[in-house]
């Protein structure tokens, strides 16, 4: 205390001011212990409206990206949600997206990652309310994320949206920790090595619904796919991936497939917006051999999936 009050200019004001700092300072120290607490990233925020008319906490952008919409799937659900770094088609039946959509580039890859958040919430941009933390506990399924937080490891925002609830699917863990944590790492890869993809990920709500869970009835679908299309020049290209939400031993090219089956079996457009001939070549066709795996890694995965058998 001695020393900050030497710090401020002698005066009738002086014990005023001192106070002011020191107290100041006490409540910057618990808004910072609060938050690490709390896991909750502070943020700058402001007041808006959601659908709903309800007032809502909104996070400033942190820079002036735009989400690119032009690949965009269709939707079977009619509720598109559009947040910062990503958009999703949302089904209340099942309460989480049939499918979220984003790009993924070697330059946000690159940037220094910040803390995960960890700040599970409802999103307040679904219509009838999303799924919450009570439709999850001690249900013996994972909230996986079908966003990877670690792909919107660049910024806090980014990172932040990637917590809301609507973005959660029940996924058993040691599948969520397994071959569908290997798959999120190696379209990382894929961005680094391509530069820009556009990723798009989602249950299967069409068919094999496991269970029901929570008191809002979510849905644990029985498989999830995910689509990565590269679409720049000079190597045009397209692949996707069908799982069951179960442990695997397998490698991870076992569960290629192509973009055309995907959509058979959701009936989902995806990428309706290229030009009819590069869709039709994209969508049809695939090669494993311009997708490279991390041997290291899938042996890891399979060794220590085998032993959990």
């Amino acid at each position: 205390m001695a020393k900050l009050r030497r710090n401020h200019t002698k005066g009738a004001n002086g014990g005023l001011m001192s106070k002011s700092v020191v107290f100041a300072a006490i409540l910057a120290g618990l808004l910072y212990l609060f938050n690490m607490f709390t896991g909750e990233e502070n943020t700058t925020t402001s007041i808006d409206k959601d659908k709903n008319g309800q007032s809502v906490e909104v996070e400033f952008a942190d820079d002036n990206y735009t989400l690119p919409t032009d690949f965009f799937p269709s939707t079977t659900t009619g509720e598109i949600i559009k947040h910062k770094y990503y958009a999703m088609s949302y089904s209340e039946k099942h309460e989480q997206p049939e499918w979220v959509a984003y790009e993924l580039t070697k330059e946000s890859i690159r940037k220094p990652n910040v803390r995960r958040s960890g700040n599970f919430r409802p999103d307040p941009r679904v219509n009838k309310a999303s799924a919450s933390k009570a439709d999850y506990k001690r249900s013996g399924y994972d909230r996986g994320h079908l966003v990877p937080a670690g792909d919107m490891a660049f910024n806090k925002q980014a990172m932040s949206e990637t917590f809301y609830m609507s973005n959660m699917s029940p996924q058993i863990h040691n599948f969520n920790s397994g071959i569908w944590r290997q798959l999120e790492e190696s379209v990382r890869d894929w961005a680094w090595d391509n530069k820009h993809l556009y990723v798009v990920s989602g249950p299967v709500l069409t068919r094999g619904i496991l269970d029901q869970i929570g008191p809002n009835d979510v849905s644990v679908p029985e498989e999830y796919y995910k689509v990565i299309l590269d679409y720049t020049q000079p190597g045009l290209k397209g692949i996707a991936f069908l799982m069951p939400n179960e442990v695997s031993t397998k490698p991870l090219m076992e569960y290629a497939i192509s973009i055309d089956e995907i959509e058979k079996i959701t009936g989902i457009d995806f990428f309706e917006q290229i030009e009819d001939e590069d869709e039709a070549k994209l969508e049809s066709t695939f090669d494993t051999r311009a997708w490279r795996v991390d041997g290291n890694k899938e042996r890891a995965r399979i060794h220590t999936m085998k032993k959990l058998k």
